[in-house]
């Protein structure tokens, strides 16, 4: 693919992440991807003959792997619980910086897809469990020094994820930093 075709693809799947984060998978329309991308309807089914599903499944995945990179940045695995605690403070704040700045419409990149769809289309739950299923896998590398790393993981990604949901409802920081001050407690 040249580049040319690589840059639609690309704002195809911006458009999509932005629609789909605010608007939800169910309130998200192709021609509204068409037209935030301004790319041609054929681009669209050129570089995702799945349709819908194909393009949001990627999306998913594309955010998913931005997110997953700050999060597996290289860790020492001895760190301090202290060195643990502030990084996941530090991850809560980025996503509640987002969030803010969206006029709290963007929180997690996967979860309006996972609650919408998870239940009812395979293949976007797929997509949803495979990031989720690398966001745990890098806390655990880096709790990894832990004999509950496998439990604090999933408990972390849990209380992340669940601020978010409780910052974007009250349009409030203060979710975030209450489970910014819990985790301080759950690592030490």
């Amino acid at each position: 693919m040249g580049q040319k075709g690589a840059e639609t693809r690309d704002r195809l799947l911006d458009a999509t992440q932005e629609l789909v984060e605010t608007a939800g998978y169910f309130g998200t329309g192709l021609n509204q991807v068409i037209a935030v991308s301004g790319a041609p309807r054929g681009s669209l089914y050129f570089h995702f003959p799945g349709g819908k599903d194909q393009l949001v499944g990627e999306s998913v995945r594309r955010a998913g792997r931005a997110i997953g990179d700050a999060l597996g940045e290289p860790a020492d695995t001895d760190a301090p619980p202290e060195e643990l605690a502030e990084f996941v403070e530090g991850v809560l704040r980025h996503l509640g910086d987002r969030l803010a700045e969206s006029g709290w419409r963007k929180g997690c990149p996967v979860a309006t897809v996972a609650l919408e769809t998870a239940a009812v289309n395979d293949p976007l739950q797929e997509a949803c469990s495979e990031v989720y299923s690398s966001w745990e896998a890098a806390l655990r590398a880096r709790l990894a020094s832990r004999p509950d790393a496998d439990d604090l993981a999933v408990t972390v990604l849990a209380l992340v994820e669940g601020a978010l949901l409780l910052a974007r409802a009250h349009r409030s920081r203060d979710p975030l930093e209450r489970v910014a001050r819990r985790i301080h407690t759950l690592l030490g």
